[in-house]
């Protein structure tokens, strides 16, 4: 009964890590868009250059 709870567990737990994997790809395509946009998207100083779109 213990190998089989055990391997219920680990089942359980790999396919929670697979969906966290997936979740975070996800996560990282959005800010990844949201970066390009803001690099494609940014505003122009006042001597005409290129300023930055985020504040650092």
């Amino acid at each position: 009964m213990v190998p089989l709870l055990l391997v219920l567990l680990l089942a359980l737990l790999l396919f929670g890590a697979g969906f966290a994997i997936k979740i975070l790809w996800w996560v990282a395509v959005a800010v990844l868009v949201v970066w390009l946009l803001g690099f494609v998207m940014r505003s122009t100083t006042a001597g005409g250059g290129r300023g930055r779109w985020y504040r650092w």
